[in-house]
């Protein structure tokens, strides 16, 4: 039985739900676990002397509870009663994929805690420039809600914070463009997953029945698994580029920083 982690981090509303939703329907045996559902009660959330919640830290979060969480699944994933296929869906039209078990897991703060490195088979960061970021915010709707000056305060500050601790510290992370489309996304990060597949024994079968799906009538996109590597971002200096990603062609992410003081 092979068993997959992968991890789809980074900003605030850059796209990660979305694209992990997606990403559950192309491929076998998957599930998503959210780091939101780890929230704790906001009586036990500390608040900072302007008056801010701090929700964006990882003492905001059962990260135990997290980490224990995805190691149940991962021990037995086909009884963990969160595996389920959509009757439609691209992953049902497999064969021979009883043995193959993906779990995603979206949040924020993933990169941040170690217990947590120590599962991932592949990592991702999606990144978002300031202006766009906090356009994205300003639709949403959070409970309890954001109030105002938190966005400049609190949000966009921790984000630069803990992105660049992942910088410094975290090896084998994809960078990805949250600006770029969602379909644009999807290919990346699915062929990626593909890429990985091809690393194990025994998958070659499922790997060509994944690459075909994805150009069949009524896939979620058509990936051309040659040209995916413009949604790729430089990687940090401090980082090492994946063997896998060395064909990628740089883009900027216009990580402004404008309006924060």
């Amino acid at each position: 039985m092979m068993v997959l982690v992968i991890g789809l981090g980074g900003v605030t509303n850059g796209g990660k739900t979305t694209l992990a939703e997606k990403l559950k329907k192309m491929l076998p045996n998957c599930d998503i676990i959210s780091q939101d559902d780890f929230f704790k009660p906001e009586s036990e959330v500390e608040t900072d002397e302007h008056g801010f919640k701090l929700y964006d830290v990882l003492d905001a979060l059962y990260m135990d509870e997290m980490v224990k969480t995805i190691r149940n699944w991962m021990k037995s994933p086909a009884s963990s009663g969160v595996v389920m296929r959509e009757p439609q869906s691209t992953c049902d039209k497999l064969k021979n994929t009883e043995d193959v078990y993906i779990l995603i897991v979206e949040g924020f703060l993933l990169y941040n805690y170690e217990p947590l490195n120590e599962l991932w088979d592949r990592r991702y960061f999606l990144t978002l420039p300031y202006e766009e970021c906090k356009r994205r915010r300003s639709t949403r709707v959070y409970q309890p809600a954001d109030t105002p000056g938190y966005f400049d305060g609190h949000v966009w500050p921790m984000y630069l914070k803990y992105k660049n601790e992942v910088e410094e510290n975290a090896n084998n992370i994809v960078y990805l463009d949250g600006t770029k489309s969602q379909e644009e996304l999807l290919s990346c990060v699915y062929s990626d997953i593909i890429q990985e597949l091809k690393l194990r024994e025994g998958t070659g079968g499922l790997v060509q029945q994944l690459e075909d799906l994805a150009w069949q009538p009524g896939a979620l996109c058509s990936i051309d698994f040659n040209v995916v590597a413009f949604v790729f971002l430089p990687m940090p200096a401090s980082s090492k580029m994946d063997p896998l990603l060395a064909k990628a062609k740089p883009i900027s992410d216009g990580g402004s920083t404008s309006g924060i003081t």
